[in-house]
């Protein structure tokens, strides 16, 4: 349905449209009418926005309700973020540590979350995890087998036992493949190439949303009752990151704020121990992830001066320590002098039998000889990366809904299973077993009446705004660049959030960040509405939002805790143990403060039982 707009009295609405520019002049010189752009409006009862594994197991669970949800996506359908998850995804089946199980494995995660997770939450994703990862095998799923035929598991970082199935190094990738092969199974409606800059929404409930096809750039008018975020995390946001350029950089979080939802604990950004840095990999591959799997499968860290460094920090659980600990110790090495010319670390594995690291990572392999490296024969170079994001939308994990009316969230859109830090092998299992739940939930709520429902005159008009203002973008004419200040806004997050923070930086983080912010009002987009430039543009404007939040709860959180280290305050304060809230009002982002509930008895139990991995099994 190709609709052109009504006469509207509306102003373009550029409180986030990075050039806030109105009438200009299309970017081939030609006089354009904003009021004659043309939209479709499309009516499905639940729109799942994003594709990767958390969208499409929403999509699956709708669907096998007997609701038939549309999932759009920025790429095309089966290309998303979760394919670069490599290392496994974990669960308490016990293949080959009979002693596992749910309690243990919430245990773990809040142990390593600093006790900041919501216990609740946690508990929901490691009793639903074997079960999850019997659905995704029955399903067709590859996973790694035994001799005896279990779905075999590997140690991974702070893991008290090898809990972590995995497809050799491709698991993500392997995940997602079987997860779009059932969504197409059951034949769920999808769009490709279609980004969403705006949710429908007057603060208390969300009517839609509101985007482009990337492709045709054409508006789109998505009327629905019920909306899934699932668009992942922010740390693309950094200049160093383990992310493709154009994913993971705030959307789910901006649009939910803007929305009326809360976000919560955005100063958590997780920084991978491994990325790969160095010139003989080239300026493409430098930060992409080096997966956990290589350490899982005994990998080693050296300096540069030949030194097994992780001796010092943790020499019970070594290179398998907590992802914050190894990260913080390489930057160390570094920042002291005993780090590569390229400003990172050694990971070794050549101990290994060649023919053992070929079968067991086989993807680091092929990636590594295709740059000239013979992992078998030789070590890596690696450095910490920005590659995931604790914090994100405020959810309740039984419904996924978010206080929004109408609006609900999943996977790393969200805050609250990680904590302070994330234990490897667990995103992937929170995208299925939340997921699983929220599709549950929102299938339970859907009524006929959702099914075609009527655009109000006042829907129209914030469209109408929505698209005039895009278009008023995709017309800028200045001389900044959007992809200048998204590698500007990388450096400055980098340097003064990065893995060692404290408050002067931060501040003048934010100083810095209103100088960036100002230069967009000198924003050049080359191309028009279907071009890179101007998804960056659309990018920048979100990230902008995300970047300001993040920074005045890293300011606000005056403790280190996990991955949010501060060099002012490096103790962990027992009075700190809560959650930052932050929500949108008149002045920006107002931050609270909200305690976090206590795990139940039989994880209480386990707390106290105080397992905990020993690297020397490896040996």
């Amino acid at each position: 349905m190709t609709e052109k707009p009504s006469d509207s009295n509306a102003s373009a609405d550029s409180t986030r449209t990075a050039g806030g520019v109105e009438d200009r002049i299309e970017a081939d010189g030609s006089p354009e009418s904003f009021d004659s752009l043309e939209y479709e409006v499309v009516t499905p009862p639940v729109l799942v926005i994003g594709a990767g594994a958390a969208g499409a197991r929403v999509a699956i669970e709708l669907a096998e309700s007997g609701v038939e949800p549309l999932v759009i996506g920025k790429r095309e359908h089966g290309d998303a973020h979760t394919t670069w998850a490599a290392g496994g995804v974990n669960a308490a089946l016990g293949s080959l540590d009979p002693e596992d199980d749910w309690t243990v494995h919430t245990a773990d995660t809040l142990t390593e979350g600093h006790h900041l997770n919501d216990p609740a939450a946690v508990e929901l994703m490691a009793r639903a995890m074997p079960d999850r990862i019997r659905e995704l095998a029955d399903w067709g799923m590859p996973f790694d087998r035994t001799d005896d035929g279990d779905i075999d598991q590997r140690y991974f970082g702070a893991q008290s036992y090898r809990r972590t199935c995995f497809v050799g190094d491709r698991t993500g990738e392997a995940m997602l493949d079987t997860l779009i092969g059932r969504v197409r199974e059951l034949e769920v409606p999808h769009r490709e190439n279609v980004m969403i800059t705006r949710l429908l929404s007057d603060g208390d409930r969300v009517d839609g949303a509101i985007g482009f096809d990337m492709e045709a750039g054409t508006g789109l008018l998505f009327r629905t009752n019920h909306v899934v975020l699932a668009a992942g995390g922010f740390s693309a946001l950094y200049h160093r990151h383990s992310s493709r350029e154009d994913e993971n950089n705030g959307d789910a979080q901006a649009l939910a704020l803007e929305a009326g939802a809360r976000l919560m604990d955005l100063e958590f950004v997780q920084f991978h121990p491994t990325g790969m840095v160095g010139d003989r990999y080239g300026e493409e591959w430098d930060g992409r992830l080096v997966t956990e799997a290589v350490r899982g499968e005994g990998g080693r860290l050296y300096n540069a001066d030949g030194e097994r460094f992780m001796e010092r920090y943790s020499p019970d659980q070594m290179e398998l320590d907590a992802r914050d600990v190894v990260a913080r110790a390489i930057a160390r090495e570094v920042r002291e002098g005993r780090g590569t010319e390229e400003g990172g670390v050694y990971l070794d594995i050549t101990h290994r039998d060649a023919e053992y690291v070929r079968e067991r990572l086989p993807s680091m392999v092929e990636r590594f000889e295709s740059l000239g490296v013979d992992i078998t024969a030789e070590s890596m170079t690696v450095a910490p990366t920005a590659h995931y994001t604790m914090g994100g939308v405020d959810i309740d994990f039984r419904t996924g809904e978010t206080g929004v009316e109408g609006l609900y969230a999943v996977g790393e859109t969200v805050a609250g299973v990680h904590g302070a830090n994330r234990l490897g092998g667990n995103s992937l299992a929170e995208t299925v077993a939340i997921g699983q739940r929220v599709g549950d939930h929102v299938a339970s709520v859907v009524t006929e009446t959702d099914v075609d429902p009527d655009v109000t005159d006042g829907q129209r008009a914030l469209a109408e705004r929505e698209f005039r203002a895009l278009r008023a973008l995709a017309a800028s004419d200045g001389s900044v660049s959007p992809t200048r200040l998204l590698s500007d806004l990388g450096e400055l997050l980098w340097d003064h959030a990065g893995i060692l923070r404290d408050e002067a930086g931060l501040r003048d983080g934010l100083t810095e960040l209103e100088s960036l912010r100002a230069r967009t009002t000198d924003l050049r987009v080359d191309g028009g509405l279907t071009s890179k430039s101007f998804e960056y543009a659309v990018d920048l404007s979100m990230a902008l939002v995300v970047a300001e939040a993040m920074l005045r709860a890293a300011i606000e959180r005056t403790e280190s805790r996990g991955a949010h280290y501060r060099t002012d305050v490096p103790e962990t304060e027992s009075d700190w143990r809560m959650n930052l809230v932050l929500a949108a009002d008149t002045e920006g982002v107002s931050i609270s403060r909200r305690g976090v509930a206590d795990p139940s008895p039989p994880v209480r139990e386990a707390l106290n039982e105080g397992y905990e991995l020993d690297y020397h099994h490896l040996e």
